[in-house]
Order: structure tokens, then C-alpha cells, then sequence
């Protein structure tokens, strides 16, 4: 099994170093990681700038730009082969709920599966990065159970994983979620600059709004390890027909 590592944290960070070496006992990992944290960068990609990659002294690549960009010349320049699965993380905080529209982890993942690779984003909890390699070694068994059950050769997947900041014996077993959501996030904050300009922070997330039984919220509050698997279609379905008869109303006044 060939594992293709990345993240959004950066590639000096204590949750990739964690990944890596869990994943390095049972397949063969590369790393393409980001030079610098680019939380929340969620998909972008570099067009406007050129991109540079350099090999750290642990044998790590980091490229200056995003996630998606460390994914994306990972598998179109970098590899001579294609990886059987892609992993991010481990991400410093969690992603879950309408946080992953935004995470540069899920992004990173996401880049590979747009490639028809199969993908999985690890984040923990709190931020902090502690009993990270507690979260590791959950990641790395559950790429275990995933190769056992020769899921890597049928359809391709992706999958956001969150695990709670706790001792390996004591976190709970997957629980299938969906995403949770979240209230509007807080207010933006504002700062005078030295030159007395004002600056502009964007603020934290809001709290949990749907955080019910079947949710990641819930899962993890719980001490479970929610397992969400997603997808890239963001059509309405449910409302494709009512917006065809309301523009076919629109269509017969006009």
C-alpha cells in the first residue's frame, strides 16, 4: 500500500509527524505538506504564483502554497506512481460540521478524490495536539481495517474523521455520522493598526446548532470517533423539480 500525506498545518507540524510515523508501520508514505499552516484555505489553488517545493532534512516535501496545491502537484508532478490512498491530518482542531466547507484538511483530501483517489481527512478535537498519537494510531487502524476489507479497490471515497483528545484505551469506537452546523460565526474583530489603520480579524466559529444524535457533535461529546463520509455534488436535489416549474413560469411571462 503506497500513502500519499498532507495536511494544512504545515509540514513541521506535531500532527503530521504523528501520521507519518504510525502510517509508516504498515504502508509506504510520502509526505507533500504545506510549508507554512494554511487553515482554512479549504480547496484553493495556486494560479497566480509560482510554486516551489523543498525537501526538509527528515525527508518531508513542502511546497509554498496551499493543500490542495501540496495534492495536486504531489500527483501531477511530483510521484511517479499513484498513491493507493491519500491521507490529511492530523489536523490541529477539529472539522467538523460546516467547518469542513472551509478546512484546508478536508481540501487536501479532496484534491485526491477530484484525482478518483480514495481519501481520508484525521482531525482532533482540541486544539493542542494533545494524546496525538493516541489520534495516530486510531488513523493508522483504521487504514488497516480499510486495506483488510479491500476498500481501496472498489469505489473511490471520501471520508472526514474526528477524534477526540483522549488516551487510545479510552476513545470509543467509529460511529457513522452526518455533519452537524453551526450558529453564524462570531463577530469579526477589529484592531487599530501602528499606522491607524483599522485592521480586521476574522473571529472564531459559532457555537453547535444541529449537535443531535447522529451528528459528529454528537459523536465525539460522547468520546466516539465520528467518521462522516462526503461528497462533492452540491446540487439541490430535493428542489430541482420546484426551481424547473418556477423557471418555466418565469420563461412563459417574460
Amino acid at each position: 500500500m503506497k500513502i500519499l500525506i498532507s495536511n494544512d498545518d504545515g509540514f513541521q507540524a506535531p500532527g503530521i509527524v504523528a501520521l507519518h510515523d504510525a502510517l509508516k508501520e504498515v504502508a509506504e508514505v510520502e509526505v507533500v505538506a504545506p510549508e507554512h499552516n494554511n487553515s482554512a484555505k479549504s480547496n484553493a489553488l495556486t494560479l497566480a504564483a509560482p510554486l516551489y517545493v523543498h525537501k526538509a532534512h527528515n525527508g518531508f516535501r513542502y511546497v509554498t502554497g496551499t493543500p490542495a496545491d501540496c495534492v495536486h502537484i504531489a500527483l501531477k508532478g511530483l510521484l511517479d506512481y499513484r498513491p493507493d490512498l491519500v491521507v490529511s491530518g492530523i489536523n490541529n482542531g477539529a472539522n467538523m460540521g460546516d467547518d469542513t466547507i472551509y478546512s484546508g484538511t478536508v481540501g487536501a483530501a479532496m484534491e485526491a478524490y477530484l484525482f478518483g483517489i480514495p481519501a481520508i481527512a484525521f482531525s482532533q478535537i482540541e486544539k493542542g495536539w494533545a494524546h496525538v498519537d493516541a489520534a495516530a494510531r486510531a488513523a493508522r487502524r483504521l487504514v488497516e481495517q480499510i486495506e483488510r476489507e479491500r476498500m481501496l479497490d472498489g469505489p473511490t471515497f471520501l471520508l472526514n474523521v474526528n477524534v477526540p483528545n483522549l488516551p487510545f484505551e479510552e476513545l470509543k469506537p467509529i460511529k457513522v455520522c452526518r455533519l452537524g452546523r453551526r450558529h453564524a460565526a462570531e463577530k469579526v474583530i477589529t484592531q487599530d493598526s501602528p499606522r491607524g489603520e483599522t485592521m480586521y480579524w476574522i473571529a472564531g466559529a459559532g457555537s453547535a446548532k444541529d449537535s443531535g444524535e447522529g451528528t459528529d457533535f454528537h459523536a465525539t461529546a460522547a468520546g466516539h470517533i465520528a467518521l462522516t463520509p462526503l461528497q462533492i455534488d452540491l446540487t439541490d436535489h430535493a428542489h430541482l423539480a420546484q426551481w424547473r416549474d418556477t423557471v418555466a413560469r418565469l420563461v412563459e411571462r417574460s
